[in-house]
């Protein structure tokens, strides 16, 4: 059989099992019960306030420990494992550490001071966010909104949630490396000489307020650009999802929806497992170590 008569066939059947189940289930009505952003809230789970901060244990919190949990103890176990024959974790390990020391570091900053001196904090907001990022995808018991009764107990259901889809995480990581390489700036021209190297050399000066408030001005939205960029990708994933997964037929009570939706959901899963995750630790690592590598340079 042709590969164009089995791909006919299985759309085919995939299009009649969503019509026999809504011939079967019907058409029940929008679920105003269901509300897609109760997956996303953030109920306390240990109320702390210290001088009426709120520093509660919620699941963003729980999130954030356990790929910082991740993050240490895979790199220790790594260490450890290291031998003079390369094993097949030792491989890829390297192929990371090549990524992270070469592409991203050296690729950025053409001092190799600056490389020995910025690797480990580059490399270690690689992998600690795309360790936040593979974690969001692994469905853990952390919806309390939606709980289960196992034999009396009320057991949260499984859901799946990044600390990087909560808009604090990144901003917070985001303002670290904005102070990081301004700081870098300075130390390496001084604040006036860091400064100057916001204006390029050599234009009318009449035209220099003007090319340094824009400097300013494009320095200050980095904070926005580089926060909102990891937050919205890893959000409209978990979103997108969450819809495809069945969402959308429980809100909209199409049982037979699904079925379509499902299908669409299980390769889009995998495209936001092994592409999505990895490419935004890269991308908040890459433009780190240029935003680095920019601070430092002699000027434009």
């Amino acid at each position: 059989m042709r590969v164009r008569n089995i791909v006919l066939l299985s759309l085919g059947a995939w299009i009649g099992a969503a019509a026999l189940l809504y011939v079967i289930f019907g058409d029940d009505g929008k679920n105003e019960a269901f509300q897609p952003q109760e997956e996303f809230r953030l109920e306390p789970w240990i109320e702390i306030d210290i001088a009426g901060i709120d520093m509660s244990i919620n699941r963003a919190v729980f999130y954030l420990l356990l790929a910082a949990a991740l993050t240490c103890f895979t790199m220790v176990w790594i260490a450890r494992k290291m031998a003079d024959k390369p094993n097949k974790t030792q491989m890829a390990v390297e192929l990371a550490y090549d990524l992270t020391k070469n592409n991203i570091t050296r690729g950025n900053l053409p001092d190799p001071k600056l490389v020995s001196r910025w690797f480990t904090f580059i490399a270690t907001l690689f992998f600690f966010i795309w360790f936040s990022n593979m974690i969001g995808y692994l469905p853990l018991p952390t919806n309390t909104h939606e709980t289960i009764d196992v034999f009396g107990l009320e057991i949260p259901s499984l859901a799946i949630y990044a600390a990087t889809a909560n808009i604090s995480m990144p901003l917070v990581l985001t303002l670290v490396v904005w102070f990081s390489y301004n700081i870098e700036g300075v130390r390496k021209h001084g604040f006036i000489g860091y400064m100057k190297t916001l204006v390029p050399s050599g234009i009318p000066r009449f035209l220099v307020p003007m090319l340094f408030g824009i400097e300013i001005i494009s320095h200050t939205v980095r904070i926005i650009s580089l926060s909102v960029r990891l937050f919205a990708n890893i959000l409209a994933g978990h979103l997108l999802i969450l819809f495809m997964a069945g969402g959308l037929a429980v809100l909209l009570g199409l049982s037979a929806l699904g079925v379509i939706t499902l299908a669409m959901a299980i390769p889009f899963f995998l495209f936001e497992v092994v592409i999505v995750a990895t490419l935004q630790a890269f991308i908040f690592a890459t433009l780190t170590s240029i935003y680095i590598g920019g601070a430092t340079a002699e000027g434009h």
